[in-house]
């Protein structure tokens, strides 16, 4: 079987991982790719946005699996071409994409459905959405409508802070098309934790709960990030209330995205603030993790591409995913600046001696190849990710193998899974 894996950050890169051991794969493509994944598989320049273009490379290849990693190009249509087509595609077409590319279609989803949610009002008005803050009182969530690169959610701690977010986007323009339109809803206290399910369309099969660490700084402080960490399990999400939150947010809203003849068969990941034993939903994606996806790879056991293809035949119902009873971590080492300017083109040091610890694996989110040097080419750098016995030795060893990596501006954050060592 041939596999072709669209994108080129650490998701995929951890990805093309777990997808080139399976003893039923022989070989991985990637489109583009990185240098990092193009260690392990083929890489094609052809851009996540060119669907003519990866449509025929899936064909001219001979591509038995096309797995789609990011967001944008599933929003614009790709699973559907690639259907058209009679290609095999991972990943829900345009309609069902909705739920991450547009955060409104996904409150009158979850709405409809009964799912636990944040109250709401979405607005294309800076006048009507500051109104509506002053009802909800501080704090509160203002967020753009549209994809933002996981930067378009602003929690405001006073209603000054509110109405900057909101005449930031409605009328500055600071998230350009996917800020024309706002949702601004309550706060919710509580502990986040990412719930990520499989599904065909109508059967669900749960992964492991994770975590991930927004914020750029220790302690949860500084502007939100792509992600600067995650491990897995999430102890928040007792086995308990994960069956709840398959019973009352992941079945319902497969069922509500059927009720509007979206026939969903691909990633559904919920974000949630978890309060207690109760749950409810802070948004949607429609993909795997970035970061989370990288310790969730190192921990599963199950065949991802017998996964994969039972969702795409709608036989899920038959399939149960198996995982390392330990932990797994990841630590992303990101520029000086990130996620505010940040220069390029920095050595790096040491990524063969963190990898020379059998338990680590470095997944390479922003690099180049110059030579035989590595050199940095992005935000989030690099994602050191080890697998434990426990959550604690999951990060002595993925935070050994951050010691042994070195470039100019180095920034990581030492407090990853801080939650699950204090709760």
């Amino acid at each position: 079987m041939k596999v072709l894996i669209i994108g080129g950050g650490g998701r995929e890169h951890a990805l093309a991982w777990k997808v080139a051991s399976d003893p039923g794969v022989d070989s991985v493509l990637a489109a583009p790719g990185s240098a990092g994944i193009a260690q392990i598989a083929e890489c094609a320049d052809v851009g996540v946005g060119d669907l003519d273009g990866l449509a025929r490379l899936a064909r001219d290849a001979c591509v038995d699996l096309t797995l789609v990693g990011p967001e944008a190009p599933l929003a614009a249509g790709l699973a559907d071409r690639f259907r058209a087509d009679g290609l095999r595609v991972f990943g829900p077409g345009a309609a069902g994409a909705k739920l991450e590319a547009s955060k409104a279609f996904t409150k009158k989803v979850l709405v409809d459905a009964g799912v636990p949610t944040a109250a709401y009002g979405e607005f294309d008005d800076a006048r009507a959405a500051r109104a509506f803050a002053r009802e909800l009182g501080a704090p509160l969530v203002v967020k753009a409508d549209g994809l933002a690169a996981g930067k378009g959610v602003i929690i405001c701690e006073t209603l000054d802070e509110a109405d900057a977010a909101i005449d930031g986007m409605l009328e500055k323009g600071s998230f350009g098309e996917a800020g024309a339109r706002v949702v601004v809803e309550e706060f919710l206290r509580g502990e986040e934790a990412s719930f990520i399910a499989l599904t065909d369309g109508r059967d669900a099969v749960a992964l492991a709960p994770s975590q991930d660490h927004k914020a750029v700084f220790d302690g949860d402080r500084g502007p939100n990030t792509g992600g600067m960490g995650a491990y897995s399990p999430a102890p928040v999400v007792t086995d308990a209330l994960a069956e709840d939150i398959m019973r009352t947010v992941i079945e319902p809203t497969i069922g509500q995205l059927r009720s509007q003849g979206i026939d969903y068969r691909g990633v559904l990941y919920a974000g949630l603030m978890i309060d207690g034993t109760a749950a409810k939903v802070l948004e949607y994606n429609v993909r795997f993790g970035d970061p989370e996806c990288q310790p969730l790879m190192l921990r599963l056991e199950s065949s991802l591409v017998e996964l994969i293809d039972a969702c795409i035949d709608g036989n899920l119902g038959d399939c149960a995913a198996t995982w390392h009873p330990g932990s797994a971590a990841c630590v992303v080492m990101a520029s000086g600046g990130y996620p505010g300017s940040h220069e390029t083109g920095k050595v790096i040091t040491g990524i063969d001696e963190a990898c020379s610890d059998a338990d680590v694996e470095v997944f390479h989110a922003g690099t180049r190849r110059d030579g035989d040097r590595w050199l940095t080419a992005g935000g989030r750098v690099l994602g050191v990710t080890a697998r434990g016995d426990s959550i604690e030795t999951a990060l002595e060893r993925a935070y050994g193998g951050v010691a042994r990596i070195g470039f100019d501006g180095a920034h990581h954050r030492k407090d990853i899974g801080h939650r699950a060592l204090t709760g």
